[in-house]
């Protein structure tokens, strides 16, 4: 009723998927046959794409009901083309909206070198640059995949979508299962059109079918839909569902073809062009008639065109409708689930939607796959009760510190503090409470404080520290001096070394620190580094990457200027630890704390070189750096100060009185040197010996003669320390 009074006549012409041959028979129908209004066909690409390309010469349109070549989507080499399948390339829309709907922004590809896949694979490309999704590799294989398998994973590639047919996907689930890439980490997007069990017949691969099928669950096919599921009617009048029955019934045990739908749909089309045509001729008032057609009339050939074009009806396999040649057909989703095939979902690519089947999706994990390995950069910073500690500890020095402070400002005019220079005591305790207060600085990092403030608290701490050592060090590197000038050189002039001098030998050394420091923070001055470090498993199991970053304080030059710091500190310990060793044996009550300060030294000394180095190597474990620098300063700085005050608390504690006393000392010199005396000993008299008496007497006398001859050498001594 459609084309009343005429029908439609189909004359068959076997092409044999041959070039050669399917032109002859072309050109066997222009030339015998009858005019043939329309080319109705063509299932293998080599043939049509041959026999389309010279349509246009002959004013003929070519409906194709199974030619899916991406190829022929080119308009202007195949102007007079259409198609009722939809082509290889319209699932890449589909592919898209799906990862979209995951939110999925970085995938990989895989692509067997065949013309078909890699023509679908470019135009993905395209539709994955359009929708600003990054394709983070792109890989192809002509026989073995498993290379190609491991780049993907190499370059941490969670989402692939293959073109590859189904021989080459048991060789790709075969590498996959080898790789362990799949299960809740990835998710696997190849074509759906394979056969049913395709996996059987298509494992030729070392893979057990259990291992293959471990490796293929939960894979998402994407191809068009054979048959609409919606139950309403067509344009025949039957539903989808009446159709495929009233098929099945006909084909009497022949093998289904998946393009059927496509077939039937197509002979509707061209009714409706050639329907649509003839509505054209009468309202135009045309003399022209359908059958007047022939291969050089322009005219009728562009009417048949046109009419085409605007093709829209609902039949079997969906909305029919063309664009630019191509029809928008509908692609159906997949997911091989427990060895079998289950639809999803599908996508309509006239309305640009899609639709998934609720709760059919399933995915090996809890959710859908991340597209890449999510990377959470976590700081190596030092524990809280680790620095909690620390600081309780370096607190109490400082209240140890300052009890000193007190008790050496409140008993500064005792003779015994006063000959002690409390002037370079006083130092010696401001640099130790430097350096207590330079840990609180050491112990904080990124967790604590802003990136800006930490970056300010490298420079700070630096300076605290250098010249805290400086002064504490600095003060006792004097006083020792002093000890040495007047002891070693006891049969020289005297000499007269007050405080005021020493107070210029420690500013000068913190004359130098400015202006090392200076020019450090001018020229090259400390920043804030980042140092990140190999992806760790997480220990939750989570499906992320732990990077561990640690933040330092370095410059460009950072070697140098150490270089430079550490050649000048070195220096002063070295000389530092030199006169310690010469004044051991100086013991003089007035001097009462020149052993401990050289004892210090050698502390100090050995501490230094000792937390130096295992700082340095221990720069990638904040917590046990922080622990070796921090128990390092306190020890130093405890030491130091113990070493200094504690002798002289416990003398006026149990002693007041000795700070009176300055009547007594021993002097006791190096045996090598050629002034030196024969010492003597002095022993109580023994009260049942009177044989012995009168020698002893004498004894006494000659050694009291001794005494007020050192007893001048003290008040000589007194004069030059006052």
């Amino acid at each position: 009723s459609l084309l009343h009074p005429y029908f439609l006549d189909l004359k068959l012409y076997d092409t044999a998927c041959d070039n050669a041959q399917g032109l002859k028979a072309f050109y066997d129908a222009i030339k015998y046959g009858p005019n043939h209004l329309m080319v109705f066909g063509g299932v293998c690409p080599s043939v049509t794409s041959i026999i389309a390309e010279s349509l246009k010469g002959w004013n003929l349109v070519q409906l194709s009901f199974a030619a899916t070549t991406p190829v022929l989507a080119d308009k202007k080499k195949y102007p007079y083309f259409f198609r009722t399948v939809p082509s290889d390339n319209a699932v890449n829309p589909a592919i898209v909206k799906s990862l979209k709907h995951f939110k999925w922004k970085r995938v990989g590809t895989l692509t067997q070198d065949i013309q078909r896949f890699s023509e679908v694979r470019n135009d993905l490309t395209g539709e994955l640059e359009d929708s600003a999704i990054q394709t983070a590799d792109t890989e192809s294989f002509s026989n073995d995949p498993c290379i190609s398998v491991k780049k993907l994973k190499g370059n941490d590639v969670r989402i692939i979508i293959g073109q590859f047919d189904e021989h080459m996907a048991a060789k790709v689930f075969c590498c996959a299962f080898d790789e362990d890439m799949y299960g809740s980490k990835y998710q696997w997007i190849i074509p759906g059109w394979y056969q049913a069990l395709w996996w059987q017949q298509a494992n030729t691969s070392t893979c057990s079918t259990k291992n293959l099928l471990t490796a293929m669950e939960g894979y998402i096919g994407v191809d068009f839909e054979p048959l609409s599921t919606k139950q309403i009617k067509t344009i025949s009048g039957r539903t989808p569902q009446q159709y495929e029955k009233e098929y099945n019934e006909k084909r009497a045990g022949v093998e289904p073809s998946k393009f059927h739908g496509y077939a039937y749909d197509g002979i509707w089309v061209i009714a409706k062009t050639l329907h649509r045509a003839l509505e054209y001729l009468y309202s135009s008032k045309q003399r022209q008639r359908i059958q007047d057609f022939n291969y050089t009339d322009h005219k009728l050939g562009k009417i048949f065109l046109d009419a085409m074009n605007e093709t829209n009806f609902f039949g079997v396999t969906g909305q029919v409708v063309f664009r630019n040649g191509e029809r928008m057909g509908t692609i159906k989703f997949t997911q091989l689930q427990d060895g079998k095939k289950v639809k999803v979902g599908e996508y309509k690519a006239v309305a640009d939607s899609l639709e998934l089947i609720n709760d059919t999706i399933r995915f090996q994990g809890a959710e859908p796959p991340k597209d890449e390995t999510f990377i959470i950069m976590q700081r190596r910073q030092i524990h809280l009760p680790l620095y909690s500690i620390l600081s309780t500890i370096t607190i109490i020095g400082m209240i140890m510190a300052s009890t000193f402070l007190f008790f050496n400002i409140k008993n500064r005019n005792q003779k015994m503090i006063k000959m002690s220079s409390p002037y370079m005591n006083n130092l010696i305790i401001l640099g130790g409470m430097l350096s207590y207060a330079s840990i609180f600085l050491f112990g904080l990092d990124g967790s604590f404080v802003s990136a800006n403030t930490f970056e300010t608290l490298c420079t700070v701490r630096t300076w605290i520290l250098t010249v805290g050592y400086t002064t504490a060090f600095g003060a006792m590197f004097a006083k020792t001096w002093r000890v040495h000038a007047i002891f070693k050189n006891v049969k020289m002039k005297k000499k007269i070394i007050k405080d005021q001098k020493l107070l210029i030998i420690v500013g000068g050394m913190l004359l130098i620190d400015l202006c090392i420091l200076i020019c450090w923070q001018i020229v090259d001055p400390l920043k804030r580094t980042v140092e990140e470090y190999n992806l760790e498993p997480d220990p939750a199991g989570r499906d992320v990457a732990i990077r561990p970053f640690l933040e330092h304080c370095e410059n460009t030059h950072m070697t140098i200027w150490l270089g430079i710091v550490h050649a000048y500190k070195g220096l002063l310990m070295l000389f530092g630890c030199f006169l310690a060793w010469e004044t051991r044996n100086v013991s003089i009550p007035a001097l009462n704390d020149s052993k401990y300060i050289g004892m210090s030294v050698y502390n100090v000394g050995i501490m230094c070189i000792i937390g130096a180095a295992v700082s340095f190597l221990t720069r990638d474990q904040p917590n046990v750096q922080f622990c070796i620098v921090a128990l390092v300063i306190i020890f130093c700085s405890t030491i130091t100060l113990c070493l200094v005050f504690v002798p002289k608390l416990i003398t006026l504690r149990t002693n007041p009185d000795a700070a009176t006393q300055n009547r007594r000392f021993q002097f006791t010199h190096n045996q090598k040197k050629e002034d030196s005396k024969t010492s003597t000993s002095v022993t109580s008299v023994n009260q049942a010996s009177t044989s012995r008496l009168e020698g002893l007497q004498l004894e006494n006398h000659r050694l009291r003669m001794k005494i007020t001859e050192l007893d001048k050498d003290l008040e000589e001594v007194t004069m030059q320390l006052q």
